[in-house]
């Protein structure tokens, strides 16, 4: 049997794509996990500052709040930039916003807290930044463990895109937390409050854009 040309060029098409999209997932994991390496190359150097358990809070709640923004960007770029492979990169990007934000509460509960939950529980009832902070947290936790695509197999395509709406709220909460941890400096939780502001109003407007 003589296989046929276009098969071939077909089937080599969708090889070198599969190889394209490797490469670039490769990629992205590097990219994200540049901000942890260069936290524990500062802390081998010693070049955490005065106060190390605050430079990693800070940056591990900046980097959580980062690739929440991105992930959340994913889904109106691939549509503005017609460009749907995009959307490939969304669980993996909302899965190292997790990664941070888990590393931003370790953080807390041992660095900072030493694990003592009776002092905890008061600073999450007394504290709004840290009440904020939580919820953000918790939202998150139900989404990274069904972000597999056995979960959307069981949940059905619709009940785990309603579920994993839950992305924006956090990522408010993620804002408010910042927000209320600063008190004078609020330039930087203005900027990524626009940012999500303009994210769900692309997606509000693209939702009601007609199909072309």
């Amino acid at each position: 049997m003589i296989a046929h040309p276009l098969g071939n060029t077909g089937a080599r098409a969708r090889s070198d794509g599969a190889k394209a999209m490797a490469l670039a997932k490769t990629v992205v994991w590097i990219l994200a996990l540049v901000p942890a390496a260069v936290l524990i190359w500062k802390g081998f150097r010693q070049e955490l500052g005065p106060n190390p358990i605050e430079y990693i809070t800070h940056a591990t709640g900046d980097w959580t709040l980062r690739l929440l923004l991105i992930t959340l960007a994913i889904s109106p770029l691939r549509k503005i930039l017609r460009f749907p492979q995009l959307i490939r990169f969304r669980r993996l990007l909302g899965l190292f916003a997790f990664f941070y934000g888990f590393l931003h509460f370790l953080t807390y509960i041992l660095l900072d807290q030493f694990l003592d939950f009776p002092a905890m529980l008061q600073d999450i009832g007394k504290r709004p930044f840290i009440t904020a902070g939580f919820t953000s947290f918790l939202l998150l936790l139900p989404l990274a463990a069904t972000s597999t695509a056995g979960w959307i197999r069981r949940l059905g395509g619709k009940r785990w895109q309603q579920l994993h709406r839950a992305i924006y709220l956090s990522a408010a909460l993620g804002v408010l937390h910042y927000y209320w941890l600063v008190k004078s400096d609020i330039r930087m939780p203005v900027f990524y409050g626009a940012i999500l502001a303009a994210l769900l109003s692309a997606r509000l407007l693209l939702r009601r854009a007609p199909a072309k």
